[in-house]
């Protein structure tokens, strides 16, 4: 399993401590698969590019298609700015490849309201790998988890984390994710704007 693949679960099983949309989990499944093409050898951060490296692709079939897709030619791709691109529409992916794969049914309550049909995680071996990396406050995990929206942050963050590469894509992650919210503010002030102008006598 992969830490997007984690995380997706964890996104299906737990009650978020808020309102968990499908930009801010895309951003953080982003940020999962470049920590796990790092950890593979795939992709190095420089100075906060992506600088892909000589591994061979990925078993899984997401994280193939996250290797194939980086920037393999000079000046590379930022972080940033793959977690942007990679991101859009990436929860949607993953919801749809589960699906594909089997490893969720029907119900009637699901958790996040993107996906194409209510459904819920079935009990399989990967998803109680995922529940067990999240119960043991797995740090990679867990700071991705808190970027989405599904646990908080504790008030001395995150300890024990895998080295700097690591720390750069998580702080990218935290970074993209508040550009989202601040977006969205900024478009609910001007459609407020918009209203009232309609509305004035």
């Amino acid at each position: 399993m992969t830490t997007a693949r984690d995380l997706m679960f964890v996104a299906m099983d737990v009650a978020p401590v808020r309102p968990v949309g499908q930009g801010e989990l895309s951003l953080a499944l982003a940020g999962a698969e470049v920590i796990d093409l790092v950890g593979s050898g795939a992709v190095a951060v420089d100075g906060g590019l992506l600088v892909p490296g000589p591994a061979p692709a990925p078993d899984d079939r997401l994280l193939a298609e996250a290797a194939a897709s980086l920037v393999r030619t000079t000046p590379y791709e930022s972080v940033e700015d793959w977690l942007w691109r990679r991101g859009s529409g990436l929860a949607a992916a993953y919801s749809a490849r589960f699906e594909a794969d089997g490893l969720v049914g029907r119900t009637r309550h699901g958790r996040l309201p993107f996906r194409s049909a209510a459904t819920e995680p079935l009990d399989s071996p990967a998803r109680r790998e995922a529940t067990g990396r999240w119960a043991a406050d797995e740090p990679v995990l867990a700071a991705l988890g808190a970027a989405a929206g599904l646990r908080e942050e504790p008030a001395d963050g995150f300890q024990d984390l895998p080295g700097e590469p690591v720390v750069t894509v998580l702080a990218s992650v935290g970074d993209a994710v508040t550009e989202l919210e601040a977006v969205r503010r900024r478009r609910s002030v001007e459609d407020a704007a918009f209203d009232n102008i309609w509305r004035a006598p």
